[in-house]
């Protein structure tokens, strides 16, 4: 072992004990390894970035941009909405689908795309029923990645291994070649995600979401049925409000204040108020349904609503409020100030009158709409004691009606990949490039969605992978294992090789494990007299076996999400790895035999 070898297992060995214990954030670490690598001159300077403009770091800086524009436009929201009517509120059956659908959808495109895909919803659903989205987004990771070994497009790792086996003169991959051994993985690998690894699995908030938002809130608004709704005639239970929108009717107001009991059978006429509870976003999206429309303090929200010179901002009532034992109809909150009440929340209690007629008390929050310049002597209003300002509220709404081209440019840049028209990363960008064209997203909003952290973190640490090569330190590590176990029963070297692809797989990218580690498997495997495509196939199934750390492109895209630290991935994964080594070990012997 040279000096140069050591010296940059030591640094990696130290790096991974800071991932380990969250001492300072993944991303600052793996910065620091990669400066301190170039000081030490066991990097060369001009090789340090190459990652920030990888395959991979531009496929998933695209991939954030895509899953952006999906959600900008509706489509996240709609999928999540169509899934929850199958799942309900029970977490394990909701689990069971995204890990079935990702791991379905892994085996035919990159297990990347796949996650990427899932990840908007699955924090969408998360929050709708109340469960951190750290129990969901982590099986999603790993499902995702479970069937890399199913297909020859699962992952370009495979394809990978297929061209270097090729310079070798041994015959290419087939498609499906790889399924005898991928399809029981993926079984017994969900098996696991829904029952032990979900016991395992971390139960985090979002750091941002410590800090509570108002906006998960559930709120009391009024709804009015216009003359022309489509829901005239239906039955509350045909309406759907609660399974399409998210509502929950308190009360149905007919006539002169006449409350009516929202009996599932009760009819809805014209002119109909109901009083419903909901969170913040789904009420502000009434105003996006020709059917029915928010009503305000007695009167109908101003038509202008969504106009660039209204704003809604959330204010809490303090104790010496003036507001304070007072009603908004009483007090003439409307035309006192020249803003309307679109919703109220109060903590612990569900109020079922008009807000119009509710006496108001000491921390009851409101959801104010108005000109711009009546919201600003909301400040004023502050000053004064009459409430205080919880913030301004993002006015965004989904842009639906560009909905199919997001989907359009997703599916393209899939396909274009998949069928090996142009690279991944070229297909993704060439998707970007049209969501932005056509307005489903704009640039601004689509660099302030991505996760610049996760990106940081590959970026770096794909230079580490190159340290790796560059010191042959890769190299070193299989000609040991060949020393060691060389004379040994051939299992014994086959599950060497395996661990040692797990091992690389983590600093490195798994295509750059698979390059440096199966050229020494097929020359050792010749020298042996063994079968070299065993241990080909045997390195494809290690190099995907990507869950001991959150280094692995899917699983970066949840890391941030899920709050996770790098000890949850360790948990959770290292058992999964064992059932996935002893599954390769039998089955990859017997499909493809040893001599």
């Amino acid at each position: 072992m040279t000096l140069e070898i050591a010296l940059l297992l030591f640094l990696i060995g130290m790096a991974v004990v800071f991932f380990f214990f969250e001492w300072v954030q993944a991303d600052v670490v793996a910065l620091g390894l990669l400066l301190i690598l170039v000081f030490t001159g066991l990097l060369p300077s001009d090789q340090a970035f190459a990652g920030f403009g990888s395959d991979a770091f531009i496929m998933i800086l695209g991939l954030f941009i895509l899953t952006a524009a999906l959600i900008q436009t509706g489509v996240m929201e709609m999928t999540g909405r169509f899934i929850l009517r199958y799942t309900g509120n029970e977490p394990l059956r909701l689990l069971t689908i995204i890990t079935v659908s990702s791991a379905t959808l892994g085996a035919f495109i990159s297990n990347t795309a796949s996650t990427a895909f899932f990840v908007p919803i699955v924090l969408g659903l998360a929050q709708k029923i109340r469960m951190s989205a750290s129990k969901l987004l982590m099986p999603l990771a790993f499902s995702s990645i479970l069937t890399s070994s199913v297909t020859l497009i699962s992952t370009s790792t495979n394809i990978v291994v297929s061209g270097v086996m090729t310079q070798y003169g041994l015959p290419p991959m087939g498609m499906f070649e790889l399924a005898p051994v991928g399809v029981p993985i993926a079984i017994v690998g969900i098996i696991y995600l829904l029952t032990i690894g979900r016991r395992l699995l971390p139960d985090r908030s979002h750091p941002d979401d410590l800090i509570g938002d108002f906006g998960e809130r559930l709120y009391l608004t009024e709804v009015l049925i216009l003359p022309d709704s489509s829901l005239i005639g239906k039955t509350l239970a045909e309406a759907k409000l609660g399974r399409d929108r998210d509502l929950k009717v308190l009360r149905l107001v007919r006539g002169d204040d006449r409350y009516l009991v929202p009996r599932a059978s009760r009819q809805i006429k014209a002119g109909d108020v109901l009083l419903v509870e909901g969170q913040r976003d789904e009420i502000l999206k009434v105003s996006d349904n020709a059917d029915i429309e928010i009503k305000g303090d007695m009167k109908l929200t101003d038509p202008q609503l969504l106009a660039e010179e209204m704003r809604l901002m959330e204010v809490i009532l303090l104790p010496r409020s003036p507001l304070i034992g007072q009603t908004l109809g009483n007090y003439r909150f409307r035309e006192r100030y020249g803003l309307q009440v679109l919703a109220l929340y109060r903590q612990g209690e569900t109020i079922r009158r008009k807000i119009s007629q509710v006496p108001l008390k000491v921390g009851d929050v409101l959801l104010i709409q108005g000109h711009h310049t009546n919201i600003a002597n909301v400040t004023a209003l502050e000053e004064n004691n009459t409430f205080h300002i919880l913030g301004a509220v993002n006015e965004d709404r989904p842009m639906v009606k560009r909905a199919p081209i997001a989907i359009g440019a997703f599916v393209l840049a899939l396909g274009a990949a998949t069928f090996n028209l142009v690279s991944l990363p070229i297909a993704v960008l060439s998707g970007v490039l049209l969501v932005f064209l056509t307005g489903c997203i704009t640039p601004q909003r689509a660099y302030q969605e991505v996760e610049w952290r996760a990106l940081i973190l590959i970026g770096c640490m794909l230079g580490v992978g190159g340290a790796l090569q560059h010191t042959g330190a890769a190299e070193y590590l299989a000609a040991q294992l060949v020393a060691l176990l060389g004379n040994m029963h051939p299992l014994w070297l086959l599950s060497a090789f395996f661990g040692l692809s797990v091992l690389l797989t983590q600093p490195m990218s798994n295509q750059a494990a698979a390059i440096v580690i199966v050229p020494v498997a097929i020359q050792t495997a010749l020298q042996l007299d063994l079968n070299p495509r065993t241990f080909a196939m045997m390195i494809a199934v290690a190099a995907s076996t990507s869950y001991l750390t959150p280094l692995e492109p899917s699983c970066l895209l949840v890391y941030g999400p899920g709050g996770y630290q790098f000890k949850d991935f360790l948990k959770v994964g290292s058992l999964l790895t064992v059932f996935i080594y002893m599954i390769a070990i039998v089955l990859v012997p017997l499909v493809w035999p040893l001599r």
